[in-house]
């Protein structure tokens, strides 16, 4: 499928633009607009274009149905003016209330008249970052290979679509993923398929066809190369490798069967062997740290063994030595606070000190400059991830000057698993309590009147709790080793897990509101927007530090924890299916005003934690984990 680069001049209507987007480009812009189902189309985009005729430039030359369609650009639905897009960026066309296969194809232009059009080379660089200086040399390696006949290798392992691309010299360089053939996109060549881009994914809290900024991201976020992630970018790139499904394949033999796709384009970095293949004793604790202080700042969902690449330092007097490359950032920044797999969490380095030089880079970090320097080169990323990113990072430079460890910091971020149910972690539970006490002040606030004596009925089939609305800080853990969610009758119901319903009633809520044509555009500064949440609503007048529960169950679907008997250490395989996952804190649903006041009393509630992790870590044993890694 060929990228066309299309010209056509109409007018304009208003479209109320974000903060996050500010200022009007000049002159025209390149863009390329994605379907749901993969196809990519490159045009250019005059000051006057708007949103309609975009999708019709689409319809034209893809032949792609365009009824009630909406066009976004990461959080924001654009309706007329599109003075917020920057130059090279992507969008993504969905098609909404029509219920279609996956396999529906879209068909690709067959004129030749598109054809002379296409102005686009093999390989473009989405947007102009100063940080892609390494990747354009790869990619004048790859090109001058590709037209000297040197063609990319697929790799078979993972569940997504990977490709190494070469030089001239038929050596790797870089692997490419393209953003459609990831887990259960349309165009996955290994058969997970089933949904459309912008739609949960193997994490509910990463949409398909997103990872690829997640690895972007990562890359980004890593400051002074002090994670050693290989530089990565987005790229428009084609090649007659890409896999298509269904109807596609015919279709794609008109145009000599190339396919364009953005994709997460990475430096492929030589190595040994990786992680899973090697003991960790050898691993620099230095390098360990590193890698973990990036995956806390980005509650990396995916640190398993194997994207822990090792090589070997094995020249003049570092006989023995190995360096540690991490890669396969996809499953980070998720849009809610998840449960995150730290592969280094029970590494002996990760209970070594942070060193001073470690401390002082932890104490640079500066939450507020990464969110606005990821929407200044990642536009598209989504005000949600952004907020787990300030929210972590936070979380780590408190941890660390308070004098935790590596380990420490991740298994407070992390969940337990008991008697066959999940439970929330440490970071959650005190976000849990932050959120109920801006419940409480903004009621407060509301009604202009103390509201202790307000109780908001919670949807439970038992009296099986008691509590204290006023929770000193210093108990906020003081009955936690008692706060079991998976014990008990099964009869119960937990109050935490509204928390699922109520996000499946506010997705279907905005995917109605989308329908009428209402945009969605959060913002974030410090602060970000929208509401009091309903999970604050539900905490109202919960302690969860005096919480006495007898019966707190999850009643949706469990997630399966027949794995953990397949290993001694009762971690997951790389390859293993994902479990269902839950969702306990969602950070979103706080307007500006909330969010604010919850950074607040989040910062409130640390040191007491802090605290009470110190206490427990002395003689505690390393405690079960659900592991919820996997292979892309």
């Amino acid at each position: 499928m060929a990228v066309a680069i299309l010209k056509n001049p109409f007018s304009t209507g208003d479209y109320p633009g974000s903060n996050r987007f500010e200022g009007k480009p000049t002159g025209r812009r390149r863009v390329f607009v994605q379907t749901e189902t993969g196809c990519v189309l490159g045009m250019e985009l005059d000051r006057n274009d708007n949103a309609h005729m975009v999708k019709r430039r689409l319809q034209v030359a893809l032949n792609f149905p365009i009824e009630e369609s909406s066009l976004t650009f990461g959080d924001m639905v654009l309706k007329n003016d599109l003075s917020a897009v920057r130059n090279d960026s992507p969008l993504l066309l969905t098609r909404k209330l029509i219920h279609r296969s996956s396999s529906t194809p879209c068909l690709s232009p067959t004129g030749r008249d598109i054809q002379q059009t296409d102005e686009s080379g093999p390989i473009e660089i989405l947007g102009h970052s100063k940080h892609i200086a390494k990747t354009k040399k790869l990619v004048k390696e790859i090109v001058k290979g590709m037209k000297n006949g040197i063609d990319p290798i697929r790799v078979h392992s993972g569940l997504g679509g990977a490709y190494y691309f070469r030089n001239i010299r038929g050596e790797s360089v870089a692997i490419v993923k393209p953003t459609d053939e990831e887990p259960f996109a349309p165009n996955n060549p290994k058969g997970f398929v089933g949904k459309a881009l912008g739609q949960p994914g193997l994490k509910r809290s990463v949409r398909v066809g997103e990872t690829g900024y997640r690895e972007v991201a990562a890359y980004l976020l890593d400051y002074d190369h002090f994670a050693n992630v290989p530089p990565t970018a987005l790229v428009k790139i084609t090649h007659s490798i890409f896999n298509m499904n269904g109807d596609m394949n015919a279709i794609m033999n008109q145009d000599m069967n190339l396919c364009s796709k953005i994709a997460s384009l990475q430096q492929f970095i030589p190595h040994d062997f990786d992680a899973s293949d090697h003991g960790t004793s050898s691993f620099p604790v230095a390098a360990v740290h590193r890698i973990g202080i990036l995956d806390i700042r980005i509650l990396n969902t995916d640190r398993h063994a194997g994207n822990l690449l090792v090589r070997k330092r094995d020249s003049v007097g570092q006989f023995g030595q190995v360096e540690l490359i991490p890669i396969d950032h996809g499953l980070c920044l998720p849009e809610s606070l998840e449960d995150p797999y730290f592969e280094w969490i029970h590494w002996p380095q990760a209970s070594i000190p942070f060193s001073d030089d470690e401390l002082e880079y932890i104490a640079n970090l500066d939450p507020v400059h990464d969110a606005e320097m990821l929407r200044s080169e990642l536009p598209m990323i989504r005000e949600a991830c952004l907020r787990v990113l300030f929210l972590c990072t936070t979380f780590l430079k408190e941890a660390a000057s308070y004098g935790l460890c590596l380990a420490e910091i991740g298994e407070m971020m992390s969940r337990e698993f008991r008697s066959g149910e999940e439970e929330p972690s440490e970071l959650e539970l005190v976000c849990i309590e932050a959120k109920r006490r801006v419940a409480e002040e903004m009621m407060s606030l509301k009604h202009g009147s103390d509201s202790d004596d307000f109780q908001f009925d919670i949807d439970c089939e038992n009296d099986g709790f008691e509590s204290n609305g006023n929770l000193d800080p210093q108990d906020l853990f003081s009955g936690y080793n008692n706060f079991h969610f998976g014990s008990g009758s099964v009869t119960g119901r937990n109050p935490l897990f509204k928390l699922e319903e109520s996000l499946e009633e506010e997705e279907e809520n905005e995917e109605s509101e989308e329908a009428k044509g209402v945009q969605h555009s959060a913002q974030v500064h410090t602060k970000i927007p929208p509401v009091i949440s309903k999970l604050s609503m539900s905490l109202k007048n919960t302690s969860l530090g005096e919480m006495k529960l007898k019966h707190f169950n999850y009643t949706g679907t469990k997630p399966d924890s027949s794995h953990l008997t397949s290993s001694s250490s009762g971690h997951r395989s790389a390859n293993d299916p994902l479990p269902p996952s839950i969702t306990f804190v969602k950070l979103t649903d706080m307007n500006e005003d909330e969010w604010g006041l919850f950074l607040d009393r989040f910062a409130d509630l640390l040191s007491p934690a802090f605290a009470k992790r110190k206490a427990a870590t002395v003689g505690q044993k390393q405690r079960q984990r659900l592991g919820t890694s996997c292979r892309f």
